[in-house]
């Protein structure tokens, strides 16, 4: 039985899993990943504006990535925006492109980023699970407005509970994958 209110929440979900995903593409895993700089941010002649519609950002070697933006002018502010991050990179530059480095990680710093990482998950639990409490009082909103019988309310937050059980899975299944990535040297 299948109503609004769960394609609703599962679409909610949906979205928490992506921004999850996008949180951690941004945690540094020792390798050069272009995403890393996707929350760096330029002010181009008054504008704030994200660097990849300022410039091409690519990885040519597993600990290096090469940004080339289209006006040299904004070499400057670019370098500025990376190490006011918290990315902890170092950029250098020769007048037209600027590279970043990407050192090793050490044994505490992946800690330190797994710690980060499980912080993150259990977020994403939480707004998964935010997301079943919403529904599941919609669905008794509907039993008490007389929409659903007591059976069919049942029905609906056991249904509901598969659905939160699934996405739950699914931050569990990212996470897993991310503190892997962390881990290999």
């Amino acid at each position: 039985m299948e109503l609004d209110v769960h394609k609703e929440a599962e679409s909610k979900m949906e979205k928490t899993i992506s921004v999850y995903k996008d949180e951690l593409s941004a945690i540094r895993a020792g390798r050069a990943n272009p995403a890393l700089l996707d929350r760096i941010n330029v002010d181009y002649y008054g504008q704030i504006t994200p660097l990849k519609q300022v410039g091409s950002v690519s990885a040519p070697e597993p600990r290096l990535l090469v940004i080339q933006p289209w006006d040299s002018k904004l070499i400057p502010l670019i370098e500025k925006e990376i190490l006011k991050s918290d990315l902890g990179l170092n950029p250098s530059n020769d007048g037209k492109l600027i590279r970043l480095a990407i050192p090793q990680l050490t044994e505490e710093r992946r800690k330190d980023l797994i710690k980060i990482v499980k912080k993150n998950s259990e977020n994403a639990k939480v707004a998964i699970r935010n997301t079943r409490r919403d529904a599941v009082d919609k669905i008794k909103k509907m039993e008490k407005d007389k929409e659903l019988t007591e059976d069919d309310r049942k029905q609906a937050e056991d249904e509901m509970q598969k659905i939160t059980d699934k996405y739950i899975t699914k931050v569990d299944e990212v996470t897993a994958k991310k503190e892997e990535e962390l881990m290999e040297i």
